[in-house]
C-alpha cells in the first residue's frame, strides 16, 4: 500500500463543490470514478480543501492510498485521460503513510476577481463577480489591512459550520488592478466556511460606500456573522494554491 498526493486543478461551475454531494456531481466523485476505473479499487481521496459549489482551484491537493503498481508520477496522466475536460490532475507523487493534506503546516491562498465596468463581460463571465458601481479601491485595502494577522474570525464564518475554532491567521490581504479587473488576493494558515467570499462581500459593502473600513475591528470584536457583509459569489473566487511551511 503506498499514498499519493495529487495536485488538482479544476472549473468548479459544473459541480456542487468538492465534496461528494446526494444531491449533484462533485469534484471527489469524479477523481474518485477515475481512480476506480484505473485501478479497480475503492478509493476515496483525502482533500485539502472542500471547496463550495462553483468555486475554481488551480492547486488543490488530495490524497489516496493504492496498492495499485503504478508509478507515483504515472497517476496524473492515467487519470487525466478518464477525467472530464474540466477537471485536470496537474501532478502526481507519493507521500509518506502517515501525511494528511488537513494535518499539515500550510499556506493557503486564494483570489477573488471582480470585473469593474458598465457592462457585465460575457466572456470570462464564470470566473468573475461583475460590479458595475464604483469601488474605492484605497478604503478596501484599508479594510483588508486590518484582516493581517492572528484573529477570530467567527463573524466571517458561515452559520452552522462545524470547526474546533474559529482562530485563523493571515499573512496577506491585498487588492491589485488588472485592466477591467480588481483580484484580492489572500493567503493565510486556513479559511473557515464561506470566509473568503463573507470578507469579500463585506469589502465590496467597504467598497460602496455603505461601511467604513474601520468596521472591520468592529466584525471582528463582535463574533457574530450577522455584523458582516454579505457572501459574494462563488464565480469569483479560486484556490490558487498551497505551500507547505516549516513546523
Amino acid at each position: 500500500m503506498k499514498r499519493i498526493m495529487i495536485t488538482v486543478a479544476y472549473d468548479g461551475t459544473a459541480y456542487h463543490g468538492w465534496q461528494i454531494q446526494p444531491n449533484g456531481v462533485t469534484i471527489e466523485e469524479k477523481l474518485n470514478q477515475a481512480l476506480h476505473d484505473l485501478t479497480g479499487e475503492n478509493i476515496r481521496v483525502i482533500g485539502a480543501s472542500r471547496t463550495d459549489a462553483g468555486v475554481h482551484a488551480l492547486g488543490n491537493l488530495a490524497v489516496f492510498d493504492t496498492e495499485s503498481r503504478i508509478a507515483p508520477e504515472k497517476f496524473s496522466a492515467a487519470l487525466n485521460a478518464r477525467l472530464p475536460e474540466d477537471i485536470r490532475v496537474l501532478k502526481s507523487e507519493e507521500v509518506e503513510p502517515d501525511f494528511h493534506p488537513r494535518h499539515c503546516n500550510t499556506k493557503k491562498t486564494y483570489e477573488y476577481r471582480i470585473y469593474m465596468n458598465r457592462f457585465e463581460n460575457p466572456i470570462g463571465r464564470q470566473y468573475a463577480h461583475f460590479v458595475y458601481v464604483p469601488l474605492d479601491i484605497a478604503n478596501m485595502q484599508k479594510a483588508a489591512d486590518y484582516l493581517v494577522g492572528e484573529h477570530d474570525f467567527k463573524s466571517f464564518c458561515a452559520v452552522g459550520a462545524q470547526v474546533l475554532s474559529t482562530v485563523r491567521t493571515i499573512y496577506e490581504a491585498d487588492f491589485r488592478k488588472e485592466g477591467d479587473y480588481l483580484i484580492f488576493r489572500i493567503s493565510g494558515n486556513g479559511f473557515l466556511f464561506n470566509m473568503v467570499r463573507i470578507i469579500v462581500g463585506t469589502l465590496l459593502e467597504i467598497g460602496r460606500g455603505n461601511m467604513e473600513p474601520e468596521e472591520i475591528e468592529q466584525i471582528l470584536e463582535a463574533l457574530d456573522r450577522q455584523k458582516a457583509g454579505p457572501t459574494a459569489p462563488a464565480r469569483g473566487l479560486l484556490l490558487v494554491g498551497y505551500e507547505f511551511m516549516e513546523k
